[in-house]
Order: C-alpha cells, then structure tokens, then sequence
C-alpha cells in the first residue's frame, strides 16, 4: 500500500481521504491526465502534494468542468474501482446551468456519441457513436436559463454537453458547442458520487460545495440533495 507524508496543494480542495481513497474538487482549467503537452495536471498536483506516486484518478473531468475527481492511493484497489465504474457501480451527479427554459420533468437522453469529422475537438450524437445515456432532472429555471441536476449512466467524451446541445439545450459558457457566454466559464460541475468502499464495503456519498460561480443559481429552497438519491 502506499503512503500519504503530504497534504493537499493551496487551491485544490480535499473532500475525503483515507488509506485508500482521496477525493478532490477540481477547479477550472486543469486537466486531470497528461495530453501530450507537458501541462502540468491534476494528477500531478496530487501526487506531489501527497506524497503518493501511484495516485491515479478512477475518472476524468473536461479542464474546464468543476468538482469532484476520484483517486485510487493503492494499486491493489484500482482495477475493483475500474471495475465498479464500467459496471456503473460508481454513481456521479452534476449539475449545470444550460440555455433555455427545460420543461420540468425527468427525462433519459440516449444517444450514442462520436467524434466529430469536422473538428477534432469536438464530439457528437452519432448513429455510429458509442453508446451513451444521461438523466436530466430540472431543478429550477433563472431568467432563460434552467438549472439541472444530470446522472451519467454511461462515461463517453464531453457526454453531457453533447447531449444537452443536442436537445437544444447546451450548458452556458460551452463555446465549444455554441452556449451562451458566461462570465462563469463553463457552468458545469461534478458535485457528488455514490459508491461502496472497495475495502470496507462501507457506502459512501461524496459532495463538493457548491460552487461559487453558481450563486446566482442557488439550490431550491427546501431542496435536499440527499433526496435525490434513491
């Protein structure tokens, strides 16, 4: 097993940590792997600040979304965590704030996603695609905007945001798939997960704070996310 000797950077905010686990909320703008480019990431940070050179994330964040990002501190548990992510064991809730007024509702997008032949940075609803499939779960609407709660139950590249701009509802400061702008960035952020301990078989719901760019989009009043757990 390896060792934690250190603590987390300034600006990188700790969420859980044990012998095993460690969970952080990511800010903008850092990538969680290596891209090729030298940048330095979110695992690297990670690493350095504890110590622990086999820190490895179980899940990826684009660099411009928010919140929670999962690692595995020992070898030995990562393939059960790997595991229970393809399975879709791992259960990971965001929200966002995409154009338009939503109808309230939940709803199932299932289209499958692939990449766009016109532009390598971008992904899209393809017949080809891979499968994919997200719940959306309207929240609340601000002006012509609807703050919603999303649940993936597939892990595909940009799958939210392709989803949501294929509907014709694409989250505010997504450039990339023509939303509105946004003083805040990209309004998308990863903030819990539910999953069993691979060690303790202890359950487990991590949650982030909410985010600051996101103050203009408080939770509901009344509104306990805990209940929309099942």
């Amino acid at each position: 097993m390896c060792s934690m000797d250190g603590k987390m950077m300034d600006g990188i905010t700790q969420v859980y940590a044990d012998a095993w686990l460690l969970a952080v909320d990511k800010p903008a703008g850092l990538l969680v792997h290596g891209d090729g480019t030298g940048a330095r990431t979110l695992t690297d940070l990670v690493r350095e600040a504890t110590g622990i050179a086999c820190a490895q994330a179980v899940q990826r964040l684009d660099s411009e979304t928010t919140g929670l990002v999962l690692f595995s501190l020992d070898k030995e548990v990562q393939p059960a965590l790997d595991a229970a992510v393809a399975s879709g064991a791992v259960r990971k809730r965001y929200i966002a704030l995409v154009a338009g007024r939503l109808a309230g509702g939940e709803r199932t997008i299932d289209a499958a996603i692939g990449r766009d032949r016109h532009d390598a940075r971008r992904m899209r609803v393809s017949k080809t695609g891979k499968h994919a499939a997200t719940i959306v779960r309207p929240l609340a609407r601000y002006g012509n905007a609807t703050l919603v709660e999303l649940e993936l139950l597939t892990g595909r590249r940009h799958q939210i945001r392709v989803h949501m701009a294929s509907i014709g509802h694409p989250v505010v400061g997504d450039a990339l798939y023509q939303g509105p702008a946004s003083k805040g960035g990209l309004m998308l952020h990863a903030l819990e997960e539910r999953l069993v301990h691979p060690v303790t078989s202890e359950e487990l719901l991590l949650r982030t704070a909410w985010p600051p760019r996101f103050a203009d989009a408080p939770v509901p009043a009344g509104h306990e996310w805990s209940i929309l757990m099942p």
